[in-house]
């Protein structure tokens, strides 16, 4: 190989590099010392508006885009559908895994960690049964 054609191979692994590590999220949120929220949870009053603010996003989780759509009409349906929680072991659903970091790309992607205390919300509601409430 020349050494054009090395430079050009160390110049494309760099740079596949470089957007690979800005895909991560560099902190993964623990529970372990956080508050467990005992009130009712509802989807449509608490989960939704967090939804709104930090998924259902231009790009994000739309339709059309980067399933499952989350925007308010269609959101409840998508995480059902696409068996996102799971109520017999509700720390083990993805939905929950996503925000957690437990699973990556952690959500919600590019903005902070737990915001609004998405987390505990979205945990307390599976356990509470993910109803559509």
């Amino acid at each position: 190989m020349s050494k054009n054609g090395i430079k050009t191979v160390f110049a494309m692994m760099t740079l596949v590099v470089s957007l690979l590590s800005g895909c991560v999220k560099d902190v993964t949120v623990t529970i372990t010392n956080n508050k467990a929220i005992k009130t009712k949870v509802s989807f449509k009053k608490d989960i939704v508006p967090l939804l709104t603010a930090n998924c259902a996003l231009s790009g994000c989780h739309i339709a059309n885009h980067q399933p499952p759509d989350l925007e308010a009409a269609v959101a409840f349906n998508a995480i059902k559908s696409l068996n996102l929680v799971d109520i017999s072991t509700p720390g083990n659903s993805i939905f929950y895994e996503r925000l957690t970091g437990k699973l990556v790309p952690a959500m919600p992607f590019g903005k902070p960690t737990n915001p609004s205390n998405i987390n505990n919300l979205v945990l307390a509601w599976i356990q509470q049964g993910a109803l559509n409430n």
